[in-house]
């Protein structure tokens, strides 16, 4: 197995937004906002090339919205997600397996792209992969989520009959691959734990996004079940101080991967480091 962190480029977010209730006299210290109180923040998506399989884990925003819709995110750098993967030695038509964490537009927007103005898939012979309850909950979405769920990008996926569904853990597990569930974000979200060169991998999607979030308290706004994820968190905190795991990080701007120990103030970050140092 090998594992490549694929760099969709950045977009801006509210610092309010993605630290809750903490002051930003606190979290401006951790990822300083520009002066409109935006943050930048990664688009990190993960591949795993294990022997025929070719493996994404999340697709970034993609490109196919509207001006209007881009221009609340501001989207920069020089990466997108086929540049990415080209760059690892491949092409999209190799992708084996799409897993969407959940259908939020910067985790899903990708999965989708327009050909001659009609919505396709980005990765023609690929099996998407879901969770049943998760796609459920995106296509009948409450008012605080509607506008991260895009009918754009999942409907096509379901039209096109790739789409399948993660509900147990032995779906990959064959290849190393196990999920956990956690629904304090949003309901459903899959966090998968790989495991690679003697350790677990684990790949935090929305559950803490980048270091900053190890906090306990840290929680988005965003997130729908905030006293739940407070849970979960701790859960996977103590879990992995417990079982040594490594944690890569879906929107970090800097740090792609961490270990954690205890200290005075809590479970924190130990080492950090690029994916291609494990």
């Amino acid at each position: 197995m090998q594992l490549h962190a694929i760099d969709t480029g950045f977009f801006k977010l509210d610092g309010g937004a993605m630290f809750g209730i903490v002051p930003k006299t606190i979290w401006n210290k951790i990822n300083p906002a520009d002066e409109n109180n935006m943050c930048t923040w990664a688009m990190r998506c993960l591949l795993i090339e294990m022997g025929n399989r070719l493996i994404l884990v999340d697709t970034g925003i993609g490109n196919k919205q509207d001006d209007k819709f881009f221009q609340y995110f501001y989207l920069h750098g020089g990466d997108t997600l086929e540049k990415s993967i080209r760059s690892k030695g491949y092409s999209p038509e190799e992708v084996t397996d799409v897993i969407l964490t959940h259908l939020h537009f910067d985790h899903c927007g990708g999965a989708v792209k327009l050909e001659n103005g009609k919505p396709t898939l980005s990765f023609p012979n690929a099996k998407y992969w879901s969770h049943s309850e998760h796609w459920a909950w995106a296509l009948n979405p409450n008012p605080r989520e509607k506008n991260s769920f895009l009918k754009d990008n999942i409907l096509p996926i379901q039209e096109s009959g790739h789409l399948n569904f993660i509900n147990q853990e032995n779906d990959f597990a064959d290849l190393g691959i196990s999920f956990i569930t956690v629904s304090g974000h949003t309901e459903k979200q899959l966090v998968p734990k790989i495991q690679y060169k003697n350790k677990t991998l684990v790949y935090l999607a929305d559950l803490m996004p980048s270091v900053g979030h190890l906090p306990i308290p840290y929680v988005l706004s965003y997130d729908v079940q905030p006293l739940l994820t407070l849970q979960e968190k701790e859960q996977m905190l103590q879990e992995a101080l417990k079982n040594e795991y490594i944690f890569m990080f879906e929107h970090d701007p800097k740090v792609e991967c961490c270990t954690v120990q205890q200290t005075a103030r809590g479970i924190r970050e130990q080492e950090t480091f690029p994916l291609a140092a494990i």
